[in-house]
């Protein structure tokens, strides 16, 4: 499978590399909700503000764990530090619903919370068995304090939900920054966007569960919608024993992004051990 999510961000970069004015739009949820009354109002937007102008724009999804962690991708965190952070851009978080970006860029309205450090997972790599693909940010507590962080999953909490055929027919959520819509007939299928960029979510039935991952449908003739994109490091919410947890992170699409989305597991041994000097796990 390509690594859309990936792509994704890297095109973001380049596009922020040319220095251009033009409006950069977050792509994201399809076939959702707008999330009016900010239910997943610990999810955010990892945004990047540009030294030349103070235009932001928005990089990747995450979610706070903590009162001073975001959780993201590492694909995220490291195009950060290696393409933008040596250009002079700035990285911040915000969990403003929704949040002027580029052109639309408002400061007088927009809450941006300072990351002190970006972290990426040293052992992120490429491998589809277990990528890795997990990176925080740090933020001061003064900023988030009115935030009730996401419930992390215990250890091995999906692999004993499935020997319990507790997943099958499980319904995740989806959240994440930017509006996505495919619109077809007419011509060539498209995505449309707008701008400021709302939170959005979407619900997505789980197909598969794999080592690192769980694969889940997106499938809209099914019902289905969710991550798209430079949707990377986005919660996917599970409800377990009525409480919602934040079982994965977004990482990979289909191209078309109406088919399958695979998000990285945060029970596993290796999520775990990155995420333990930062937060206390359940």
């Amino acid at each position: 499978m390509r690594r859309i999510a990936g792509m994704s961000v890297m095109v973001l970069v380049i596009a922020l590399l040319s220095l251009t004015i033009t409006p950069v739009h977050v792509k994201a949820i399809t076939y959702g909700f707008v999330d009016e009354n900010n239910t997943f109002s610990n999810a955010g937007i990892f945004t990047v503000q540009r030294p030349s102008d103070g235009k932001i724009f928005g990089l990747c999804s995450g979610t706070l764990i903590s009162p001073t962690v975001f959780l993201t991708a590492a694909h995220c965190t490291r195009s950060f530090s290696d393409n933008l952070e040596p250009l002079g851009f700035t990285p911040f978080v915000s969990f403003d619903n929704p949040i002027g970006l580029g052109s639309f860029t408002d400061l007088s309205k927009t809450n941006l919370i300072p990351v002190t450090t970006v972290i990426t997972n040293p052992n992120f790599t490429n491998a589809q068995d277990d990528p890795g693909d997990i990176g925080v940010l740090i933020v001061p507590y003064r900023f988030t304090k009115s935030i009730t962080p996401a419930t992390l999953p215990t250890a091995g909490l999906l692999d004993q939900l499935a020997v319990k055929n507790g997943l099958n027919g499980a319904v995740f959520t989806a959240v994440g920054y930017g509006i996505q819509e495919r619109v077809v007939g007419g011509g060539t299928p498209m995505f449309t966007s707008v701008n400021p960029v709302p939170r959005m979510f979407a619900f997505s039935e789980f197909i598969a569960l794999i080592p690192a991952y769980i694969r889940l449908s997106k499938n809209p003739a099914l019902g289905n919608g969710g991550a798209c994109f430079a949707d990377s490091g986005g919660p996917a919410f599970l409800q377990v024993n009525g409480k919602q947890i934040l079982a994965a992170i977004h990482l990979q699409s289909d191209p078309p992004c109406q088919s399958i989305s695979d998000d990285y597991r945060l029970d596993t041994m290796s999520a775990r051990e990155f995420l333990a000097p930062f937060v206390l796990l359940p």
